[in-house]
């Protein structure tokens, strides 16, 4: 695709991924876990959601695909898109000097396809 076309559409693939962020964190909210971060950024990737289950950090990745073509939106979670979540987490926690060791940890996957919500913890 053309990159003028790119630029033409980032606003709107933007403004949609806010909103399943926003739903996904109001779903994990009302099944008890707390927020602690959105959209935490460093050089190795990007953590949607930050949520927290008693001392447990979550890590939450948010997708959404319009249909079930392809497997839907929890398929497209790929080992390459889960290796980079590991490295983001990982750099979040060296930045809020907590210890790998020390810190229970999972990787959750909120998954909308269409109309669907899919909770997926400790997903990878």
């Amino acid at each position: 695709m053309d990159n003028w076309w790119m630029q033409l559409l980032a606003p709107l693939t933007a403004n949609k991924g806010a909103l399943y962020e926003t739903r996904a964190r109001q779903f994990l909210e009302a099944q008890g876990l707390g927020f602690v971060s959105r959209n935490y950024r460093c050089r190795r990737g990007e953590i949607d959601l930050i949520m927290r289950q008693g001392e447990q950090l979550v890590f939450v990745e948010v997708r959404y695909r319009a249909g079930s073509r392809h497997g839907g939106a929890k398929a497209s979670v790929t080992r390459q898109k889960q290796q980079k979540l590991r490295l983001a987490a990982s750099h979040y926690l060296v930045s809020q000097q907590l210890s790998e060791s020390r810190q229970a940890c999972r990787f959750d996957v909120v998954a909308f396809t269409g109309d669907q919500c899919e909770w997926l913890p400790n997903a990878f």
